[in-house]
């Protein structure tokens, strides 16, 4: 199916434009822009990797025809990560049944331990336990991994550690009755779907900083990320150094100073590189849907060749790369909405939820 090209506002033809605006207003706007009401969600405590607990919401309709597993980006929470209640919304309307969590460190999590951020290395297979939880809570497969920025890095891990685990020869595994549960299969796995995922931190990062509206996204992103920390030392004070905390001062600064020593990590870099989702592109085995903005202000814009050629190496990527919609924007003009027949603005979920909604037709007619 050929996914509809994306056509922004003339006004915000430009990535930073588009990024700011969809930060600044958009999230402010968000819920006049749709119909769709909140799911009934109810609060749920899941077993991440390692058993460190994660919170989350879990709604379900009359009859889902499958599950949406998503998470938000570098900073927020379920609280406050509008763009992810946007996608819970929509994708509990179309009958999906939908589960949100906050991820290690972030929200109600950070409450419940004080396990810090890895960037995908174990929050990948947080998301698969979380997966094989909801299903025993009546969430039906398959289960559809879906996150944003730093959250899609997460959501594609999630399908690495998924292909992981169905290519373990142990003979539990192959029973489905490994460590994801006793009722979850690898074929309950559907597939991820991510936006303007990060995919080589230690190039983006150093772009940032050295671009002249970069330096400002940067500090930005790093004044949250440490009040994230002292709200993570003030639940648990006696996990966290608060001169870490004082000390860390950058994005870069605070993976320095509270990350890299407690995973093994011997330098920022290593753990960059180690984290990195470009380099596990070629070996995903599950269907994965990647929209990726050429004008990300984000992003080093050298990371989109190799981007291209990861794709090109794995059948089961569908990468879409588009001239235009900054970081985590893609709000479609009025043209661009009657053009796709969408009954919004949110032009990226909107596809998502189409793509998923393919594969589901594909399965119902085997």
């Amino acid at each position: 199916m050929p996914i509809p090209a994306y056509i922004p506002p003339k006004s915000v033809r430009n990535g930073l434009a588009m990024t700011l605006y969809t930060a600044l207003w958009a999230s402010r706007k968000w819920e006049s822009t749709i119909t769709d009401p909140e799911p009934p969600y109810q609060e749920t405590i899941f077993a991440g990797a390692e058993d460190v607990p994660i919170f989350g919401l879990v709604a379900i309709p009359d009859n889902p025809r499958g599950t949406i597993v998503g998470t938000y980006g570098i900073t927020g929470s379920l609280d406050n990560q509008w763009f992810l209640r946007l996608l819970g919304r929509k994708a509990f309307a179309r009958g999906y049944a939908v589960v949100l969590f906050d991820w290690r460190a972030h929200g109600k999590t950070a409450l419940l331990s004080p396990t810090l951020t890895s960037d995908g290395l174990y929050e990948g297979e947080d998301f698969v336990r979380v997966a094989a939880k909801a299903k025993t809570m009546g969430c039906p497969p398959p289960f559809w991994f879906a996150g944003y920025s730093l959250g899609g890095q997460l959501a594609l891990w999630a399908v690495k550690a998924a292909g992981e685990w169905g290519s373990n020869s142990s003979p539990s595994r192959e029973e489905g009755r490994g460590e994801f549960g006793s009722a979850f299969n690898f074929e309950d796995i559907g597939g991820a779907a991510v936006i303007c995922p990060s995919l080589d931190s230690n190039r983006s990062l150093s772009y940032l900083v050295k671009h002249p509206w970069g330096r400002y996204l940067e500090k930005a992103i790093a004044r949250e990320l440490k009040k994230l920390a002292w709200r993570l030392y003030e639940a648990h004070p006696d996990a966290i150094d608060p001169d870490a905390i004082a000390r860390a001062n950058s994005i870069w600064g605070f993976d320095r100073e509270l990350v890299i020593e407690r995973l093994g990590f011997p330098s920022v870099e290593a753990y960059y590189e180690a984290s990195s989702a470009l380099h596990i592109l070629p070996h995903l085995k599950k269907p994965t849907l990647i929209l990726y903005a050429a004008d990300d202000p984000m992003f080093d814009p050298t990371i989109i060749p190799d981007l291209q050629a990861a794709a090109a190496q794995n059948p089961d990527i569908n990468l879409v790369l588009t001239q235009y919609g900054g970081h985590v924007g893609y709000i479609s003009s009025m043209a661009c909405q009657r053009q796709a027949g969408d009954p919004d603005r949110w032009w990226a979920w909107n596809r998502v939820l189409e793509w998923c909604d393919r594969f589901q037709d594909i399965k119902s007619l085997n």
